[in-house]
């Protein structure tokens, strides 16, 4: 008899357990740090591109500040590489040493820095944008 009670009880534990057991966290961090309001452009030279999650990274040196790393500007892509392949983007899609220009939203609090609105390689034209519902990778000569 005891064998009997046993798979019964251990199976009405484990649904106890379950369900009051937190649910698994989705880790994400807020884009309030940008100003959704204003939008910059800064123009300049990919010194890395960081295909990383959660979130790509473009490492820009902005033109004429070559040698000075104080205007180096780090740029936030809205959504990881998994949503940005689907999009068209790749890890090759921006190499170090392409000049572009970048809108982005800028830091609210001064420092150069912003989430990514579009990206134009400037010796090819090639735009490429990044959003949550409607980013293409588009070639506009």
């Amino acid at each position: 008899m005891r064998s009997q009670l046993t798979a019964p009880l251990a199976a009405a534990l484990l649904f106890a357990a379950s369900a009051v057991a937190p649910p698994p966290a989705e880790a994400h961090h807020s884009f309030a740090m940008y100003d959704p309001d204003k939008l910059l452009t800064v123009t300049g030279t990919v010194q890395i591109f960081e295909w990383t999650n959660p979130h790509a990274v473009i490492w820009l040196v902005a033109s004429g500040q070559a040698e000075q790393l104080t205007d180096r500007w780090s740029v936030e892509l809205p959504t990881s590489p998994g949503n940005l392949t689907r999009m068209g983007w790749t890890k090759h899609s921006l190499k170090t040493g392409d000049r572009v220009t970048i809108a982005l939203n800028p830091l609210r609090d001064g420092r150069h820095g912003g989430s990514l609105k579009k990206v134009t390689l400037l010796d090819t034209g090639q735009v490429l944008t990044a959003s949550g519902t409607a980013p293409v990778a588009s070639n506009v000569k």
